[in-house]
């Protein structure tokens, strides 16, 4: 069992207005804020965003969690996702972080309530809020096609989310359960990439000169990004492709200002990769997804307690 690194109850002192929730010193609260942050997904397409919130918080360490043992949380059930959610967020809090980032749209559909309900106050944050407003800023027609898991297209909450900030957009949701597998595979290209892409989303495409159904397709699985231009070449040049990497990066840096969480200046960078299984694939693959070669002694296979069969 690894203990926590700090006071997760300091995280919110440092962000609290009371002084009394102030850190009793300069030590302390030095601790919490280059503390890591956690990021976790069902296997390696959490990456994607990992390599997005690196580029973008140069400064700030992190500690990613794949739970390549229970993958793809997509066709699990919600009690499922829930469960394997806390699981995965829990052995991050026990590595100390100071905030939880769900790179998961699944778990970040299904299972961020809870998770902010029962790790608070540590900050929590989905990607699917930040993709939903990615896809709002994108469009110009507002229609929307939306490509994710089973699990989250049937919770139905992408369209809600867009249709919150965008009232007259006319969404498009479908489940393309093999992209998952695909992706982690290491699948990107070729014939059978493009046959399987063709059949979920190639009559979006507008060859003939008609409207096109849509303007803009959003990733809703942090997956999906290592297909995206694959995805582009069966949808056509016309129609924008968006995922919730960069809109996530810029909630978190606004978060860590908010709570006074932001690293100092002179902290360095470091990454702890966490994996619940197979940690030579998760290496062989996860390099595509992270933007850098990675070693299987790069990845240290942890064990989430109450796990459940692999399915």
């Amino acid at each position: 069992r690894v203990e926590p690194a700090i006071s997760l109850r300091a995280v919110v002192m440092v962000g609290g207005r009371s002084e009394s929730m102030h850190p009793g010193s300069a030590r302390q609260r030095s601790d919490v804020v280059n503390a890591p942050i956690g990021v976790f997904d069902s296997g390696v397409g959490g990456l994607t965003v990992l390599r997005e919130l690196r580029r973008v918080l140069p400064q700030e360490s992190f500690v990613y969690l794949g739970d390549t043992a229970r993958l793809p949380y997509g066709t699990k059930s919600p009690e499922s996702i829930r469960r394997y959610a806390q699981q995965a967020a829990g052995l991050l809090l026990q590595h100390g972080v100071k905030c939880l980032v769900v790179a998961c749209n699944t778990a970040s559909a299904l299972a961020l309530d809870a998770l902010t309900e029962e790790f608070a106050p540590v900050p929590v944050l989905g990607v699917l809020e930040p993709g939903a407003a990615a896809a709002c800023q994108a469009t110009r027609s507002g229609r929307i096609a939306v490509i994710a898991t089973e699990s989250t297209i049937r919770g139905d909450a992408y369209r809600l989310a867009i249709s919150r900030r965008r009232p007259d957009a006319q969404v498009d949701s479908r489940a393309c359960a093999l992209l998952v597998a695909l992706a982690e595979e290491g699948w990107t290209e070729g014939p059978v990439v493009e046959a399987i892409i063709g059949r979920y989303l190639g009559d979006l495409r507008a060859d003939d000169g008609t409207e096109q159904r849509v303007d803009t397709v959003l990733l809703g699985c942090t997956h999906f990004p290592v297909l995206a231009p694959a995805i582009a070449g069966v949808v056509g040049p016309g129609v924008r492709i968006v995922d919730s990497a960069v809109t996530t990066a810029a909630v978190l840096s606004a978060t860590l200002d908010e709570q006074a969480l932001r690293a100092s200046g002179h902290a360095g960078q470091t990454l702890r990769l966490l994996a619940t299984d197979g940690a030579g694939r998760f290496a062989r693959v996860g390099g595509t997804f992270l933007g850098q070669p990675l070693r299987e002694s790069d990845v240290e296979i942890v064990d989430l307690k109450g796990n459940a069969a692999a399915g």
